[in-house]
């Protein structure tokens, strides 16, 4: 038996919904700082001191950020069966 469940929701709502915390303050500050950091950024050189100052691992963390992503999107998709065409 297969059962599908369509939910049309806001993602407000979903986040209420699943009990996560509103970041929404948090998130504008970061965005206000980093456009501050921005706009004193005029060469390439500026922009990569800015970059290795925001993420301290660099490319290293970038790598462990990418193979995270793909990881978590391996687990939740798999391959379709002839039955679910």
């Amino acid at each position: 038996m297969k059962v599908n469940v369509e939910i049309d929701c806001s993602p407000e709502e979903a986040r209420r919904f699943l009990g996560l915390p509103d970041v929404s303050k948090a998130n504008d500050v970061y965005v206000d700082a980093l456009a501050k950091a921005m706009k004193g950024v005029g060469n390439v050189d500026q922009l990569q001191e800015l970059a290795k100052q925001i993420a301290p691992m660099g490319q290293m963390g970038l790598k462990m950020f990418q193979q995270f992503m793909e990881g978590g999107a391996a687990m939740t998709s798999s391959p379709k069966k002839k039955d679910d065409i």
